[in-house]
């Protein structure tokens, strides 16, 4: 079971985040002070047809916790700070950390900066567990912005001007990376995905992000980031509550009614239908043993954050808390789910669609080359 990460650092107190979420904001030129952070939508049969006619990458979607790293300086400009913001906008101030701007100058660092990305725990061969964060976009550069540019130019501005600095001070100094770049593959490469990448990976995975080349980085849903994952792992982030039976009318108490807190609780799923309002969805099956586990973590269950993924039987079954959202998925990105789970778009199928898939590509290619 992969080791789930821990985001590091010191959370700030909500008066001092206001503040740094309108200085992002400010940064990324945003009208609100919301996550920034571009959210996928779920494969669906659909999709096989845009990978066809349009340029995407592909990479492996890691099992880790969703952040944003924002560079800036501390207290005065000599003074370097880092953040890393989760999806429920909260900031961490990390320490310890440096990004020198330019191979010449080690001292240097950058401002003004903010790379997506997710942390992960690699688990290594000796049994070791390394922290590390991976890079898969970037929005804004030394102030900067990348937004508006196509994805492979933001990559690419990302790793000259931000990851080789970093990677010639770790050479250097011999210092093991704890930032690194999620390797990005054309989208036919899905044989090597499953057969080389997938199977030889340090940390938790659950599925492939598919990402358009040509793109321009969006806040919010993003269209043009497709999410598949095992139908085994299609999931939903809901807002879980308890209700219990009551006891027999004969032991009331004062004719009032009371709850066998001793009992298997009904537990009901819902669905965030937006501006804090919440629609009942389902219910959740659970086992006496599972039950039995829940109540036993000792944390409040009522109300919490969970994700549930759907069992053989069509049941929702739980899967983990999710302690990094403020909120269950929106109905929207839930329509999205259900439709991938309804279409089913398997490992086989992607593989099936691979050749024809860079037949495109390359035919796209030779027709840009030759129209030069």
């Amino acid at each position: 079971m992969p080791t789930t990460p821990q985001i590091p650092g010191v959370k700030l107190e909500h008066s001092v985040a206001i503040n740094m979420r309108r200085e992002v904001a400010e940064l990324l030129g945003k009208p609100n002070i919301s996550f920034p952070g571009a959210q996928p939508v779920s494969f669906a049969k659909k999709h096989l047809d845009e990978l066809h006619h349009e340029d995407y990458y592909v990479c492996e979607k890691s099992d880790g916790i969703r952040c944003l790293l924002y560079c800036t300086h501390g207290d005065t400009d000599e003074i370097e700070a880092y953040y890393l913001i989760d999806r429920k906008n909260d900031y961490y101030y990390v320490q310890g950390l440096h990004y020198p701007k330019t191979i010449d100058d080690w001292s240097s660092f950058h401002t003004g900066t903010i790379a997506d990305g997710e942390l992960v725990i690699d688990e290594k061969k000796d049994g070791r567990k390394v922290l590390k964060f991976l890079v898969f976009d970037c929005l804004v550069l030394d102030h900067e912005s990348l937004v508006a540019r196509p994805l492979d130019k933001r990559l690419g501005y990302f790793r000259e001007h931000f990851f080789k600095p970093y990677e010639a001070l770790c050479k250097a100094f011999r210092e093991e990376m704890h930032l690194q770049f999620k390797n990005m593959e054309l989208s036919y490469a899905l044989p090597k995905m499953f057969d080389l990448v997938l199977p030889n990976l340090e940390h938790g995975n659950d599925g492939l992000i598919f990402t358009a080349v040509n793109a321009q980085y969006k806040f919010g849903t993003d269209e043009k980031i497709l999410k598949w994952k095992p139908a085994d792992e299609n999931s939903i982030d809901f807002r879980m509550n308890l209700e219990f039976p009551l006891l027999p009318r004969e032991e009331w108490e004062d004719d009032e009614p009371q709850h066998d807190w001793y009992a298997i609780p009904s537990i009901f799923l819902s669905v965030n239908t937006g501006g804090g309002g919440y629609q009942r969805w389902a219910e959740m099956y659970i086992t006496e043993d599972e039950w039995n586990d829940l109540k036993n973590m000792g944390v409040e269950l009522d109300e919490r954050i969970v994700e549930c993924a759907m069992d053989d039987e069509k049941r929702w079954r739980f899967k983990r808390f999710r302690n990094d959202k403020k909120d269950g998925n929106h109905i929207s990105v839930v329509n999205s789910v259900m439709e991938s789970i309804r279409d089913g778009v398997t490992k086989e199928d992607l593989l099936k669609v691979a050749g024809s898939i860079r037949t495109q590509w390359k035919g796209r290619q030779a027709r840009v080359q030759g129209g030069r």
